[in-house]
């Protein structure tokens, strides 16, 4: 029998490398029926490995408030209280961390990247006006607003190349593994829309901070800005994306339909867990003794 562990490692790179196939254009196919009983079956397993998640957040989640104005100061206090905030592994990253430790770091980090800019395009379809168009507007700046040099994407490959990441590694963790894959199972699957809408929310509400920090360690590391320019923007556009993501898409949703608050709630404490998850992992496999500030 398999370790829970190793049980975990077999289902999120099946997930993986699913995700991979259904996301890619492709061109008919005489087994397209094969594939759709495929699909079916792992359908069946991403549901399961949701709703998984879903239970370790469902009763926080309900405590959040239905009232718009107190939603939105809600979800804004996860900055601060929410899992994974102000986690030691990056002051560490900024300041102490070898080349070796911030390059897998990253190659994690890279490995659990679902690609902000189609989760977004993904979550937006038939949303009211109002929050469809602020997500237009981030999904425009996702795509450097019209300029091939301004997306986002691009400037993570360029990281990748810069710090000669492996496309292809195989020495991914689950929890990596599985925080793109929660992001893809909510965005692709409509009766998660709210809970992928929370998740985009809370990676604009708390990701400048780790940014600043990564874009630190990897200065300090020697790496010039063009290599370093994907954290040195999200470590400020980010800011002004919080904002009116919490501005025109969360307060917007709510008010209309004060139910939807706790799906929103949901998927940003199932983003916030996952990479809770993920640091605490990133620590054990680095040696870090969050205690002491120092690497065994």
């Amino acid at each position: 029998m398999r370790h829970p562990a190793e049980r975990s490692l077999h289902l999120q790179r099946r997930l993986s490398a699913w995700n991979r196939q259904r996301l890619s254009p492709a061109l008919p196919s005489s087994d397209w029926l094969e594939r759709v009983v495929e699909d079916a079956a792992l359908l069946a397993l991403e549901g399961r490995f949701v709703e998984d998640e879903r239970r370790t957040v469902i009763e926080r989640a309900a405590e959040a408030p239905r009232d718009a104005d107190a939603f939105v100061a809600w979800f804004e206090a996860l900055k601060e209280n929410g899992p994974g905030q102000k986690d030691p592994l990056f002051p560490w990253l900024a300041e102490v961390a070898p080349l070796n430790s911030m390059r897998w770091f990253l190659q994690q980090e890279v490995a659990g990247e679902a690609g902000f800019d189609d989760l977004v395009a993904l979550s937006q379809i038939k949303l009211p006006k109002v929050a469809k168009l602020e997500m237009a507007r981030n999904y425009w700046d996702e795509m450097g607003q019209g300029h091939s040099g301004g997306m986002h994407g691009p400037m993570l490959e360029l990281l990748s190349h810069a710090l000669h990441l492996d496309p292809d590694c195989e020495d991914i963790v689950w929890e990596s593994l599985a925080l793109g894959n929660l992001m893809v199972a909510l965005a692709m699957n409509r009766r998660y829309a709210y809970q992928s809408i929370g998740a985009l929310g809370v990676i604009e509400l708390t990701a400048p901070g780790r940014a600043v920090q990564v874009n630190r360690g990897l200065k300090r590391l020697g790496f010039g800005g063009e290599a370093r320019r994907y954290f040195a923007l999200h470590a400020t556009l980010d800011v002004k994306h919080s904002e009116a993501w919490n501005r025109e898409v969360l307060r917007p949703l709510v008010a209309a339909e004060p139910a939807v608050a706790v799906a929103l709630a949901e998927g940003a404490l199932l983003r916030l867990n996952a990479g809770a998850r993920c640091f605490d992992r990133y620590r054990h496999e680095l040696g870090f003794d969050a205690a002491h500030g120092i690497c065994a």
